[in-house]
């Protein structure tokens, strides 16, 4: 996999990590019952990640917890990046939230009850998702071995907010913070959109309003980020769009370009001596394997530098790297 960093990973992390944006989704998407009893006032963030490794590139994840009845009740959303629908996502969500349990209880070894973990999938693409959220719907028995099992089998089924099936106008009726909002409206349309720009102009208030927040600048700055690498609209009519929304969001967006064609620039340059480094190292010593490859690509430039003078004088492979 790419060693750079998901672009749907960034924002989903930058924006919807921060707990006042979380709790305004959570109040949107969790049964009414549930979100009445939970203090969401007081959700935190939890560190860490809990997705298998090999998946970290579709699927990206959250844990938060927030007081519920005095008691401690844990939140877990996890976005969903595929095209595809993932047929076992019940199952990896229930891996999921056993590996929160098993953190808990190697913090809390003389527990003898466990903490509700309620669970989140936020589906983003052009399809609504289509697969089960029930573990039920996994098991491969037909429906009457499934009836007669029931109370044997195993009870799990996640929360599911499918932003496909998610119209603008259901959208901009949540009572969302702004830089939610516009998170979660660029993630359902912004990728490969060449007119971003006519899109995002009926969301013009809560574009202004994500600049007069707390830390307002730093979400808008990853929302920025998103637009210009996920999507496909001209540079110059993303520039007017800003220019129009204020001359606050017309620096923060000149801003955001040019740092990102000065790292692409970089990374265009690292990309180049990777390659010459690999045509170097096929001549010399053969076709590479897989693993060589990623290693050299997910290289520094620094080393890239050190491994190209190398090559001359190596007598193996190993010598190089």
């Amino acid at each position: 996999m790419s060693s750079q960093p998901n672009p749907h990973d960034a924002v989903f992390r930058r924006v919807l990590g921060e707990p006042v944006n979380a709790a305004s989704q959570l109040r949107a998407v969790l049964p009414a019952g549930v979100a009445d009893r939970l203090d969401l006032d007081r959700l935190a963030r939890v560190s860490g990640s809990f997705v298998d490794a090999a998946l970290r590139w579709r699927h990206s994840d959250l844990l938060f917890t927030a007081p519920v009845e005095g008691r401690e009740a844990f939140l877990y959303v996890l976005i969903e990046h595929q095209s595809s629908t993932d047929p076992l996502m019940p199952f990896r969500m229930l891996r999921y939230v056993v590996r929160i349990w098993e953190r808990y209880l190697a913090e809390h070894p003389d527990a003898t009850r466990l903490p509700a973990v309620i669970p989140l999938v936020v589906h983003h693409n052009r399809r609504p998702w289509s697969g089960p959220a029930d573990i039920v719907d996994v098991l491969d028995l037909d429906g009457e071995v499934i009836d007669a099992a029931r109370e044997h089998l195993p009870r799990f089924r996640f929360l599911l907010d499918d932003l496909a099936r998610l119209d603008r106008r259901a959208l901009r009726a949540r009572p969302l913070t702004p830089p939610a909002r516009i998170a979660l409206l660029l993630l359902k349309i912004a990728a490969g959109n060449p007119r971003l720009d006519d899109d995002l102009r009926d969301w013009a208030d809560d574009l202004r309003q994500i600049l007069t927040r707390a830390g307002g600048i730093d979400d808008f700055l990853a929302l920025l980020t998103y637009i210009e690498t996920v999507g496909e609209t001209p540079a110059d009519q993303l520039h007017q769009l800003f220019t129009q929304l204020g001359p606050e969001e017309e620096e923060a967006y000149v801003t955001t370009a040019d740092m990102l064609r000065a790292e692409g620039e970089v990374r265009g340059r690292a990309e180049g001596r990777a390659e010459a480094l690999v045509q170097l190292l096929t001549l010399k010593f053969g076709p590479l394997a897989q693993s060589t490859l990623d290693t050299v690509h997910a290289a520094s430039s620094a080393q890239l530098e050190s491994w190209t003078a190398r090559v001359l004088t190596a007598d193996t492979l190993g010598d190089v790297l």
